[in-house]
C-alpha cells in the first residue's frame, strides 16, 4: 500500500506510548509472494516439475491454481482450515518509510508436514531444498533428510537472524549446497563460531551472492569461481530477485549443467525478475534469453545452458 504522505508528520514522538494511528492510503497491490511459492514458480516457467511443499489455509485456492497452470505440483501442500496462509502487507509513504506486519498464520504448522510419504509417492527427490519457513520445520526437514539420505540444499535466509547457532549448524551440516548472501553468510559464522574453512568441510558447495556484483562460488577443496551478473535494462523492483537465482541455478543443475552454467541462468532470471514489478510477473522467451546470455557469457556459456531451457 501506499500512503501519500510522511509517515513521521502523523506520528507524535512525545505521545509513542499512546500510539494510535490510521493511513488513508491511495493505492493496493496484491501479489503473490513467499519464498516457496517464488521459486516453485519461476522453476515451473523454466520446465521443471518442482514439488511444492507447505502449510497454507483454506485461502490458498486461487494461488494453488496459478502455480498448477505453471507447472508446479502442489500435492505436498497441507491445508489448515482454521488458519490463514501466512502473508506480508507493507504501506510505503512518499520518504520511503515503511511500516509493514508479517502474518505467519498456517507457516507456523510446516512443522507438521513429514517428507518421507511425498518422497515414496515421487519415488525419491532429486534435491530437497530447504528455504525461509517455519523454523520448526526447517530443522525437521533437514533431519529427515540426514536421516533417509535425501540431498538437500540448505538456505536459511532471513532465518538466520532468530535462530541460534546450534540450530544453524543443524541447517547446514551435510547440505549438498549452501546457499544465502553474503550478508547471511557472515551471520552465519558468527552465530555457529564456525570459519569458512569450516563450513566448506561440512557441506558440498557453498554459493554466496553478492547482489549487484555477483556470485561466487565455493567447492569444498576452497576453489572459487566467479559468476557476474546480466546487466539489467531497468532496476524496477528487487523483491523476489534471490528467489529467481535460485529457480534458474536448480533448473540448471537438473539439467545436468556444472554449477558455473546452472548460476549463469540464475543470474538472468534473476536480472528478469529485477526489471519487473513483482516476483511472479515476468515472462519468458527462449530466444531473447539467448541472446542476452551470449551478451553477458559469450557463445560458448550460452551454447551449454541451451540444453537445460524449455522451448
Amino acid at each position: 500500500m501506499h500512503f501519500p504522505g510522511k509517515f513521521s508528520e502523523q506520528i507524535l514522538a512525545e505521545q509513542l506510548d499512546r500510539i494510535s494511528v490510521s493511513f488513508l492510503v491511495d493505492e493496493l497491490v496484491v501479489r503473490r509472494g513467499g519464498v516457496a511459492g517464488n521459486i516453485s514458480y519461476a522453476l515451473g516457467v523454466l520446465g521443471q516439475k518442482p514439488v511444492l511443499v507447505g502449510a497454507v489455509g483454506p485461502d490458498f485456492a486461487e494461488y494453488r491454481s496459478v502455480l498448477e497452470k505453471a507447472g508446479v505440483d502442489t500435492s505436498g501442500v497441507a491445508t489448515f482450515d482454521d488458519v490463514h496462509t501466512a502473508r506480508f502487507t507493507c504501506t510505503t509513504d512518499d520518504d520511503m518509510r515503511q511500516i509493514a506486519s508479517f502474518y505467519t498464520g498456517a507457516m507456523a504448522r510446516a512443522r507438521e508436514i513429514e517428507l518421507a510419504p511425498i518422497a515414496e509417492r515421487l519415488g525419491g527427490f532429486e534435491f530437497v531444498h530447504i528455504g525461509a519457513n517455519d523454523p520448526e520445520a526447517m530443522l525437521r526437514h533437514t533431519d529427515e533428510c540426514r536421516e533417509k539420505g535425501y540431498p538437500f540444499i540448505a538456505d536459511p535466509s532471513q532465518q538466520l537472524a532468530r535462530m541460534g547457532g546450534d540450530e544453524v549448524k543443524r541447517l547446514v551440516d551435510g547440505a549438498t549446497y549452501l546457499i544465502s548472501n553474503d550478508y547471511e553468510f557472515e551471520l552465519l559464522l558468527k552465530k555457529t563460531g564456525w570459519t569458512a574453512q569450516d563450513v566448506a568441510s561440512r557441506v558440498g558447495t557453498r554459493i554466496t551472492t553478492y547482489s549487484e556484483k555477483g556470485s561466487v562460488i565455493v567447492a569444498a577443496d576452497g576453489t572459487e569461481t566467479w559468476v557476474d551478473v546480466v546487466p539489467p535494462t531497468e532496476t524496477v523492483d528487487p523483491t523476489g530477485v534471490g528467489d529467481a537465482f535460485r529457480a534458474g541455478l536448480l533448473t540448471g543443475l537438473s539439467g545436468g549443467l556444472p554449477l558455473e552454467r546452472s548460476a549463469q541462468l540464475g543470474a538472468l532470471i534473476a536480472t528478469y525478475v529485477l526489471e519487473t514489478d513483482g516476483p511472479q510477473e515476468w515472462t519468458w522467451q527462449r530466444d531473447a534469453a539467448l541472446a542476452r546470455l551470449r551478451d553477458a557469457f559469450g557463445d560458448s556459456a550460452a551454447d551449454e545452458i541451451t540444453a537445460a531451457l524449455p522451448a
